[in-house]
């Protein structure tokens, strides 16, 4: 069966019955993560100049969707748009394989699809669970040589997983989902060169705003072909430069992905819950260095002044940002602040990271990351450095990362972005609520109008 067919199949008939208790805990946690992520950007320049961009869009025009944090009223195009630009400046997102944020496409779409819908929370976290293990499994093996190829995989591959959760939400049957995927690759697109020339790129806002054409498009008939990701002229060859799963790069050194993989298990085993917690507004691959070097120097009682260099060891592709042959933050950059010297340093020194960034930085970690050593290797798991603290008295000590430190469940998500409170423009009582919300999703009615309706102050 033709991949699209079996992915249409798999979310036509997916029902919250099905999840099981770790995915549906995963839901209300990335829920729960992009919707903090756009309170804290409920005021910043990106979030308005997007909303001014669709109001002038839409002037004249009926609202049927509400934006976040703000309650006003737009298309769903719209609202949408605006939703996953104020997700994506708030900076709090989630990470799939070092270069894809689902959640700040899958969300909008989900969120906007929800709201007209009327939908229960056990319908929106079905959808929400189907769009990020479509997109995931789509773009598992193959993120990097995209990369490579001058695309942003994030809204290449975001847009899939933004219309299967509204193609769940509105209901749409195996032929309409089916015919949703392959519109999406007419639609696919993200590009890297805008960034590197000092622009801002059109990301995820644009994806999921094409995702729902894709959706209104299935829904009202126009046909697609079985082929539409594997064929010849398809997804893959266009995108990865290859159907038969040849890689030009990938993050084990691997350079052929089997194919058959992409659904092997679909509906069994959830990639979903790879998924992990971007909680610090730094690139994914910083993450990591910020808690295993403070887990490290707190469990053996190791001082700044007593540091006299740091090592660690990283997959390579970490250091050439965002691909290895467009690197950006590449391995001869030198330390500097947002460096990922810098938030090694800072957990050495601060033993953490403020959640809404340091208002100064201290100056010992200005210093201490000046010695700091990234060593790159091919076998290492993203996120998961391997860290040497030398001291001035010639002792060593290592901690390996695993790349799942910032896997966790929902309680440990509560847990771990309420200290963003006191940023945001909502009563910190509204903010548990809107925690308690996510929380309990499953059991409420109209369940994306009560969250979003939790984000607006007042």
């Amino acid at each position: 069966m033709p991949l699209s067919r079996q992915f249409a199949a798999f979310v036509a008939g997916l029902r919250y019955e099905d999840l099981p208790p770790a995915v549906v805990d995963r839901a209300k946690g990335v829920t729960l993560e992009g919707l903090a992520s756009a309170l804290v950007a409920h005021d910043m320049p990106a979030t308005r100049q997007a909303l001014r961009i669709m109001q002038e869009e839409e002037a004249g025009g009926g609202g049927v969707a509400t934006v976040l944090c703000n309650g006003r009223k737009l298309s769903k195009a719209g609202a949408a748009f605006v939703n996953s630009e104020t997700i994506f400046a708030g900076g709090k997102w989630d990470t799939f394989r070092m270069l894809t944020h689902p959640g700040t496409a899958i969300l909008p779409a989900a969120l906007v699809a929800g709201e007209v819908a009327g939908a229960s929370g056990k319908a929106l976290l079905t959808a929400i669970a189907a769009g990020y293990e479509v997109m995931e499994r789509m773009a598992a093996e193959f993120i990097p040589t995209v990369m490579a190829r001058g695309f942003h995989a994030g809204p290449v591959f975001g847009i899939f997983g933004a219309a299967v959760a509204a193609a769940k939400l509105g209901g749409l049957d195996e032929d309409q989902v089916n015919s949703a995927i392959a519109q999406c690759v007419n639609l696919a697109s993200g590009n890297l060169e805008g960034a590197r020339a000092g622009g801002r790129s059109l990301r995820e806002s644009a994806a999921v705003r094409n995702a729902l054409l894709a959706v209104a498009m299935a829904k009202h008939g126009t046909p697609a072909g079985d082929t539409s990701l594997e064929g010849e002229a398809g997804f893959y060859h266009a995108y990865a430069g290859s159907n038969r799963g040849e890689l030009r790069y990938s993050f084990t050194g691997d350079n052929r992905a089997d194919m058959a993989k992409i659904t092997a298990g679909l509906g069994r085993d959830w990639i979903f819950l790879e998924t992990l917690y971007r909680i610090y507004s730094t690139a994914g691959y910083n993450i990591a260095h910020v808690d295993v070097t403070a887990r490290l120097c707190e469990e053996h009682g190791i001082a700044p002044e007593q540091i006299d260099r740091i090592e660690a060891v990283v997959n390579w592709l970490e250091t050439e940002y965002p691909s290895p042959l467009f690197p950006s933050r590449g391995i001869d950059n030198p330390p500097q602040v947002g460096s990922t010297q810098y938030f090694s340093a800072y957990g050495a020194v601060m033993h953490g990271y403020p959640l809404l960034g340091p208002e100064t930085d201290p100056p010992a970690v200005l210093e201490l990351m000046q010695r700091v050593t990234l060593i790159p290797t091919v076998r290492r798991p993203l996120f998961g450095p391997r860290v040497t603290v030398f001291t001035k008295d010639g002792r060593s000590f290592t901690k390996e990362g695993t790349g799942r430190e910032f896997i966790w469940d929902f309680e440990e998500e509560a847990r771990r972005i309420r200290p963003v409170a006191p940023g945001l423009a909502i009563a910190e009582t509204q903010f548990a609520a809107l925690i308690d919300a996510c929380r309990h999703l499953d059991t409420l009615d109209n369940a994306a109008q009560r969250l979003i309706a939790l984000t607006v102050p007042g």
